[in-house]
């Protein structure tokens, strides 16, 4: 088997395709907390122009879709790059992978634009956009130096399997995040993300609480766990301030911009949420064996 050496240059630019996802993220957030889909009614230009003028709601969806582009060109870089250089076949296919996806997310961004927002390509259009985000954490992470040195691998225990329920964990949370947009763009009421937030919340405990009981002598499956849970309790917060924040300004001109910020985080840390699950399902898959 074909060994694999660092490559300095492609990791950083995976960390900096992995920031740039996370941006585009926020970005449409930003157009759906400002009430901004159709500022533009057309696709793939915006009025006909390349650069239309950058005022209103146009600001929102036109930068949108500027950070989108570049993001797309980002990740044709990354493949080209990775196909080069990498040894490790299965890399070559994620990087195809995150291709196909930010292409069919650019698709289903602009059906969104040209069929009027229907709710299923909207919700999931900002589905994808999470799968995409942690697809390009992934490839930073297998990029990096210590990914590549090596494990130091440990036997799952019976009495505390953790394989099965770390996935389990990244299913929940994306299972969340489709019902948030869902609920953002009107499909359904915030009750059912409201109330998948303790079930999901409660998946993430169980599964660091086993990995900090059973697991923690791991340095990485311990920091992963760590990061996991404190990213949540932040997501849970924020949800909270995004709530009362809406129901406070319920009667007043919207948006208002303190809910558009508790908003936008919320959708941005949500995002972090599960690129820390995948990452956290990643690194038990590495790093716990089958007994």
């Amino acid at each position: 088997m074909a060994v694999n050496t660092y490559n300095r240059g492609l990791h950083r630019w995976s960390l900096v395709l992995a920031f740039c996802t996370l941006l585009l993220v926020v970005a449409g957030g930003m157009v759906t907390s400002r009430d901004a889909g159709l500022s533009v009614p057309d696709w793939p230009l915006s009025y006909g122009k390349l650069m239309p003028p950058m005022e209103g709601g146009i600001f929102y969806e036109h930068g949108h879709r500027m950070i989108a582009t570049t993001v797309g060109m980002f990740t044709i870089v990354s493949l080209v790059w990775i196909w080069i250089v990498e040894k490790r076949q299965w890399m070559k296919w994620l990087g195809v992978a995150a291709l196909v996806a930010v292409i069919t997310q650019g698709v289903l961004g602009g059906l969104t634009v040209l069929l009027l927002l229907p709710w299923w390509i909207s919700s999931s259009h900002a589905s994808l956009a999470q799968l995409f985000f942690s697809t390009t954490v992934a490839i930073a992470l297998f990029t990096s130096d210590w990914w590549l040195r090596g494990a130091k691998t440990v036997t799952e225990k019976a009495t505390a399997p953790i394989r099965g329920i770390s996935l389990v964990a990244s299913i929940c949370v994306l299972c969340q995040l489709a019902l948030g947009a869902a609920a953002r763009h009107k499909a359904i009421g915030s009750i059912y993300h409201i109330c998948g937030s303790p079930i999901v919340t409660s998946v993430i405990l169980w599964v660091v609480l086993r990995v900090l009981l059973h697991y923690a002598d791991n340095r990485e499956l311990r920091l992963g766990a760590l990061t996991l849970i404190t990213i949540t309790f932040c997501q849970v917060f924020l949800g909270i301030a995004a709530y009362m924040t809406r129901i406070a300004y319920a009667d007043s001109v919207q948006p208002m911009p303190l809910m558009v910020t508790f908003t936008v985080f919320h959708v941005a840390v949500g995002a972090l949420t599960m690129a820390a699950s995948v990452s956290l399902a990643i690194l038990v898959r590495r790093n716990v064996e089958t007994a």
